[in-house]
């Protein structure tokens, strides 16, 4: 059998893992961590597999997620799958400081009116008449726009200019500019007008979807529930897992792979290798060589990464809040959160920690530039200690409603995500002790899709005959730093391994469903856009931005 050796162990190297093993292929997995899942691994917050879970950060799958959920539907779980695992959510709260909260429903509507309901929030509460005609007419831009359009020009606009932000009202800009933060760790001024509205494109049109859930979470910790019955699953396939294995580099003889070495001195011989670590760890692996005879690898390093990481609070009490997310409007840490009791019909909490802990808050935090209400400083100069309890304090002045107030009393502990570690002599420990002068450096950020951005991100087949890419940097439909991401690029990889060994069988890709009625209308564009012209949408952007366009071009 053709070998196949796997760097990296998250979601896109176990995807490329199962999809060969499944065609025949001998696969080994090395993964550095001593638990496989990469960013999606859940993990013991005091070294006790059978106690508490901490997560890098709560799982999240919209309706447009094919590619995870498919992989999911075929991994055994007793007399399932682990897709059996996943539980809809039906509400997402909005809170705010001066305002009233806003619950939104996430449930697929079953009439006109439970339409018009659940695009309410996303259009117009709050937001002036013209500021809405005018989102519209930007996603009917989006919507009739051709790829090459959408790749070689929304590409490098960035989703601020491109909706006009700098023009509108502030209502608009704090709702719809700054509330991608929150969605992908990305400002709307340097993030991608292609990237970040196409994603908005598909969350709104997989809530309009009745043939699936708009968004579902998990029913327990991820390892539990998911990725540790894929990795049995795994083994049964014959796949080699080699946990806690670092790899610290690819021997290139200048035209093929010729080994894998790893950092305890051994060398991993396989006929394909799949590279599949995290995009700041790539580019160790790109030799000169390997970018001379493979472009694309050299221009990985050009991407970069922002900080999304996530912190649990283990509570006293179960604040059940919406069953769904939270969303905290005014939260200068972008801060959003599920309450993940409620969900975890697959977990017996009682019998994880300590006998006070009923509840657990997840929140994930996606700014960390912008100085916080407790320390006035960002949470990237902050200490593990003060990163906990700045969290804390901006969830303590949304939550302040009858039957949601938080008090210090609930907080019984809490897991902040171990990439975050302390710079300058601090602890490292989960409770954050000592005083860290420098802050924290993030050992697990997370891929955004700047402006720009596109052209420096490898296809998964690169010019190099036995290797292949499997992880959320790759090209992919999905064009998001995500699981969903992760999985088709593992699929992309396994295929291109399929090609080269003349096995026919290839994984499954899907494209981003829009809707078909406004094909001619991309048809169109297709021609206008090869003639030079532009999109007839584009005259609704203000005079400067249009000005400041046409100089650019000409």
């Amino acid at each position: 059998m053709t070998k196949v050796s796997v760097v990296g162990g998250g979601i896109g190297g176990l995807t490329a893992a199962q999809e060969l093993a499944e065609r025949g292929f001998d696969v080994a997995v090395y993964e550095a961590n001593d638990r496989f899942g990469g960013k999606a691994r859940s993990m013991p917050i005091d070294g006790d597999p059978d106690g508490l879970q901490g997560e890098h950060g709560f799982r999240f799958f919209p309706a447009f997620y094919r590619h995870v959920i498919d992989t999911m539907e075929r991994i055994p779980d007793g007399t399932g799958s682990v897709a059996d695992n996943l539980v809809e959510t039906e509400a997402t709260l909005i809170a705010s400081t001066h305002r009233p909260d806003r619950v939104a429903e996430t449930r697929s509507p079953d009439s006109l009116r439970g339409w018009l309901e659940a695009l309410r929030p996303a259009f117009a509460e709050d937001l002036p008449p013209g500021d809405v005609r005018f989102l519209l007419e930007r996603l009917a831009y989006l919507l009739t726009a051709c790829e090459e359009r959408r790749e070689e020009e929304l590409d490098d606009v960035s989703w601020w200019e491109f909706i006009d932000a700098e023009n509108r009202s502030q209502e608009f800009q704090d709702r719809l500019a700054f509330a991608t933060q929150s969605l992908v760790a990305l400002r709307p001024e340097v993030g991608s007008a292609r990237t970040i509205g196409t994603i908005y494109l598909q969350l709104l049109l997989g809530q309009l979807d009745p043939t699936r859930p708009t968004e579902r979470i998990l029913n327990g910790p991820t390892n539990e529930v998911w990725i540790d019955p894929w990795v049995a699953s795994l083994e049964d396939l014959g796949v080699e897992l080699h946990p806690e294995t670092p790899a610290r580099g690819l021997a290139f003889d200048g035209r093929r792979i010729a080994g894998l070495e790893l950092t305890d001195g051994r060398r991993a011989s396989a006929d394909e290798y799949v590279l599949a670590v995290p995009v700041e760890v790539a580019p160790e692996f790109v030799t000169p060589g390997m970018a001379r005879v493979a472009p694309e690898l050299g221009r990985i390093e050009r991407l970069e990464t922002a900080w999304m990481n996530g912190i649990q609070f283990y509570l006293s009490e179960d604040l059940e809040l919406t069953r769904g997310h939270q969303v905290y409007a005014d939260a200068p840490w972008a801060l959003t959160s599920i309450s993940q009791r409620q969900f975890w019909t697959g977990y017996d909490l009682e019998e994880r920690g300590p006998d006070e802990v009923e509840g657990v808050l997840s929140v994930i935090a996606s700014d960390w530039d912008t100085p916080g209400i407790v320390y006035d400083k960002p949470a990237r100069r902050c200490s593990r200690e003060e990163i906990a309890t700045e969290i804390w304090e901006q969830l303590k002045r949304h939550l302040d409603g009858p039957g949601t107030e938080l008090d210090d009393g609930l907080l019984v502990d809490w897991f902040l995500d171990p990439a975050l570690v302390e710079v300058g002599g601090a602890s490292e420990t989960h409770r954050g002790d000592g005083d860290a002068a420098g802050g924290v450096e993030n050992r697990s950020p997370l891929l955004v899709n700047t402006v720009g951005s596109l052209r420096s991100r490898p296809p998964a087949d690169v010019g190099i005959e036995n290797l292949t890419l499997a992880s959320d940097y790759v090209r992919t439909n999905s064009d998001l730093a995500s699981m969903e991401s992760a999985n088709e690029a593992g699929r992309r990889a396994a295929n291109a391994v399929c090609r080269r060994c003349g096995v026919g069988d290839a994984a499954r890709i899907w494209e981003l469903e829009e809707p078909g009625a406004l094909e001619p209308f991309k048809r169109q564009d297709r021609i206008r856009y090869r003639l030079g012209l532009a999109h007839p949408a584009e005259v609704t952007q203000s005079l400067r931005t249009v000005a400041s366009r046409v100089g650019i071009r000409r």
